[in-house]
């Protein structure tokens, strides 16, 4: 079963006060294009806003039973008036549209109404586009398109005009770690992610990744070594940091976690526990808040995003770290 309209709600509240509106008002647009990033519901919303214009027992005028005889086939993928057209292999292919319009010149199979969702729109072949082009042109009464892409300045201006564009914001961090949690996710493990990425799948994918839990470790591992002296966090950084952090990407997440973690010692100086996304180290964390003050840690904060920003410029990155851990020792961020 698809997620329902409270669920998607949640996540894309805007979007969908903006739909009940139209399903009420009974002026739902023949085509939308739904853009936003990975992971933010797009594909959802257009099968739950399909469900409601096929449902048989609408709840308040617009919300879909989800148990009557069209919704269950339109949750179980087998409707024969809902077409969902994905790329294959790289693109989407004008034999694809093409397809679905002979598809859609045969009458409905039982109603009027037909729906079609293209994932990833904006992969279309130029003859594909334009393709679907004169489809939009010329809509069918009870047609209705849900485009739905990432990259939508990738597309044909003249598609994008004909489309009523629904933006899709990325997830807060209360509402990921809230999704994390639905799908199993330690809480331990659910506020870190939720504070790296706003993406759904991409915290699913870190939350199983071996790789990840290790830098985890690794980025305390260097707290205590600064902690120490300089010697020993120039030695954890050949020893551990280096052989971890190897790629561009890897780094930039590397000093998110490092960022975090300064963060969490900040909001226990501050009494604000509860924001801690460091869970698991708790303790050690009140520990080692205890030999810091709030300005050497602010200024912490800031020589990590000055080295994020070093990256992005193409620094040597040994060298960009090896000068952030000068500059956290140097700013006597321990007492």
């Amino acid at each position: 079963m698809g997620k329902t309209w409270e669920q998607l709600e949640e996540l894309q509240p805007v979007v969908l006060k903006m739909l009940r509106n139209s399903l009420l008002k009974q002026r739902v647009a023949h085509a939308y294009l739904f853009e936003g990033a990975k992971g933010t519901g797009k594909k959802d919303v257009g099968l739950l806003l399909t469900k409601a214009l096929f449902c048989e027992s609408l709840i308040d005028g617009y919300k879909p039973c989800e148990t009557c005889h069209q919704c269950r086939r339109i949750n179980s993928g087998n409707h024969p008036d809902v077409h969902l057209v994905e790329p294959d292999g790289q693109s989407i292919k004008v034999d694809q549209i093409r397809n679905l319009q002979a598809e859609f010149s045969k009458k409905g199979v039982e109603s009027l109404k037909k729906v079609y969702l293209i994932v990833d729109a904006d992969k279309m072949s130029v003859s594909a586009a334009n393709s679907l082009l004169k489809f939009l042109e010329e809509p069918g009464a009870q047609t209705v398109a849900f485009l739905l892409t990432e990259q939508p300045q990738q597309m044909l201006p003249t598609i994008l005009s004909r489309c009523q564009i629904l933006t899709f914001q990325p997830l807060s961090p209360n509402v990921m770690v809230n999704q994390l949690l639905e799908n199993g996710v330690h809480p331990q493990k659910a506020y870190i992610l939720a504070q790296l990425t706003s993406n759904l799948e991409e915290a699913l994918e870190l939350n199983v990744d071996e790789w990840f839990a290790q830098a985890q470790n690794i980025v305390v591992k260097l707290y205590e070594g600064l902690k120490k002296n300089r010697l020993e966090a120039m030695v954890m950084l050949q020893s551990d940091w280096f052989q971890h952090f190897k790629e561009k990407e890897q780094l930039h997440r590397g000093l998110d976690l490092l960022l975090l973690f300064f963060k969490d010692l900040l909001y226990i100086q501050l009494e604000k526990q509860e924001q801690i996304v460091f869970k698991g180290e708790m303790e050690r964390l009140k520990q080692f808040a205890l030999n810091t003050s709030g300005r050497r840690l602010t200024d912490t904060m800031s020589a990590i995003l000055e080295a994020k920003r070093k990256l992005d410029a193409n620094m040597n990155p040994q060298l960009m770290m090896e000068q952030l851990v000068l500059k956290i020792q140097e700013g006597s961020t321990f007492v």
